[in-house]
């Protein structure tokens, strides 16, 4: 096996580590912002039959904001279409 590290490798795992770093630190300063100007906390988009469920997702998938499709869970991709308790709703 060859031993010597690969440049390419460290070089992109430093920047991804300086972009994280830059990122983390905009959404502190974003929160504190928030925080001054009387806003409270982002308010949940999580749906009420999908609090605490060990199935729920929640990541929105699409290149631009207008195109981005939310994935609930697997079960019901788009939501437990019904406010009642979902079927498929395990505790996290």
């Amino acid at each position: 096996m060859d031993a010597t590290p690969n440049p390419f490798k460290t070089a992109n795992y430093l920047f991804r580590k300086a972009s994280h770093a830059q990122w983390h630190r905009t959404q502190s300063k974003q929160h504190i912002l928030r925080s001054q100007l009387g806003f409270k906390d982002l308010a949940l988009s999580r749906p009420k039959a999908c609090q605490n469920c060990a199935n729920y997702h929640g990541i929105a998938y699409g290149y631009s904001r207008g195109n981005r499709t939310m994935l609930v869970c697997g079960f019901h991709p788009y939501g437990w279409l019904e406010d009642s308790h979902c079927p498929d709703w395990s505790a996290t």
